[in-house]
């Protein structure tokens, strides 16, 4: 008997301006799927994390998520990522919840962090190199240095 996990993601970023946080532009739906045909996906890294925490052992406990990362590269994620592509910033989550079979993270980029073009983005457990869990990659959200930048990422398991 096999039992099969479906991961599934949706992701939604927010550009405010400096000062009061006045909505600029949500980019298009983000999303990211554990066995999803094209560029959106868990890696194997993140599928073994996962696997890993059902045990909960003290020896074998990866630690938790606890960062979210946005980078540049427009490269397809695959199975065997373990970074972004061209990351350009990483902040601590702002919050990680769980309900029932639903996780949501939500991390805030100020301004200065994680400035450019940005396409991709990934959430890891560590504040350099880490495990990566998952990574997708979008439409263009071009973030100013001025700008900051909410992400908020939902996890489903079904």
């Amino acid at each position: 008997v096999k039992n099969r996990f479906r991961i599934g993601a949706a992701t939604s970023a927010y550009a405010y301006a400096s000062g009061p946080p006045e909505l600029l532009r949500q980019s298009a739906a983000l999303s990211a799927l554990a066995v999803a045909p094209g560029g959106k996906r868990a890696v194997t890294a993140g599928k073994t994390f996962i696997a890993s925490s059902m045990l909960k052992t003290t020896s074998n406990s990866p630690a938790a998520m606890t960062h979210m990362a946005v980078g540049t590269s427009s490269t397809a994620p695959a199975a065997g990522d373990t970074t972004l592509g061209a990351e350009v910033g990483r902040v601590a989550l702002a919050s990680s919840t769980s309900s029932a079979n639903v996780v949501t993270y939500t991390a805030t980029f100020p301004a200065g962090t994680g400035t450019g073009a940005l396409v991709e983005a990934g959430i890891l457990n560590a504040a350099s190199a880490g495990t990566l869990l998952c990574r997708t990659t979008f439409s263009v959200v071009n973030k100013g240095a001025a700008d900051a930048m909410s992400i908020t990422w939902t996890i489903t398991v079904s």
